[in-house]
């Protein structure tokens, strides 16, 4: 699974619950290191539904997460060695890590949320203050540990620091320091981005690296706070 086509496909194996095409797609096919949570996440579905030749290819991904140690990595290496009992006493919950992410790492004053327990469903806060707003639930409703989990938004320095990382692994001193000029100031995202769009691979590159880095970021943060992230499966 070497390029952004095959990773695309990936996900979208995932989002529908296809554990054998996540097999089919993994099989035979080197595995770039920074699509390692994604990777984790179609073999949980695949071993969930018992997809023949799924077990040799997550204690891969279990060998290679463990030797990588990025954050979230040891939570979703657990998991996949024991997919019905997550780490520890972590609970299980179905989420979208990367709806999770966006809440966690998004704008402080504007961000935060919280994530329904019962469903799994992450809400930003924006769509929780909307539904109180037509009717659909109460401001007493937010305040039950029981059904909501709060997330607090922690901004973007994170990704900051990985724009800082995936340039210093680039080999390429050239763009490297073009690069860095770009983030140098306010609006480091915007012209970090504006910069990447000269070199397609690369950026391609970025998306894939940002996504894993951001996906074991939030499942860190579920695990810290008790539960195992299960991946989230949408009706096709």
């Amino acid at each position: 699974m070497p390029g952004g086509e095959e990773r695309s496909r990936l996900r979208a194996a995932i989002v529908r619950g296809d554990g054998a095409d996540v097999v089919q797609l993994l099989t035979g096919r080197p595995w770039p290191v920074d699509a390692l949570q994604l990777i984790g996440d179609g073999l949980l579905i695949a071993i969930s539904q018992h997809v023949d030749g799924a077990s040799p290819l997550a204690d891969a991904c279990v060998s290679a997460l463990r030797a990588r140690g990025w954050a979230g990595d040891e939570e979703l290496a657990d998991m996949l060695q024991a997919p019905a009992a997550p780490a520890g006493l972590l609970r299980p919950l179905t989420v979208d890590l990367e709806e999770l992410a966006m809440v966690l790492e998004g704008d402080p004053v504007h961000g935060g949320g919280r994530i329904d327990l019962r469903t799994g469903e992450v809400w930003p806060q924006s769509a929780f203050d909307y539904a109180i707003e037509i009717g659909e639930e109460t401001a007493d409703d937010g305040d039950d540990p029981d059904r909501w989990l709060w997330v607090r938004c922690e901004g973007s320095h994170a990704a900051y620091r990985d724009i800082g990382w995936f340039i210093s692994d680039l080999g390429n001193p050239q763009i490297a320091d073009r690069l860095n000029n770009a983030v140098s100031g306010s609006g480091a995202f915007r012209r970090f981005k504006d910069a990447l769009s000269r070199w397609p691979d690369l950026r391609e590159r970025w998306h894939g690296f940002s996504d894993d880095r951001q996906r074991g970021r939030a499942r860190s943060w579920l695990a810290d706070h008790g539960y195992g992230a299960i991946p989230r499966i949408y009706d096709p």
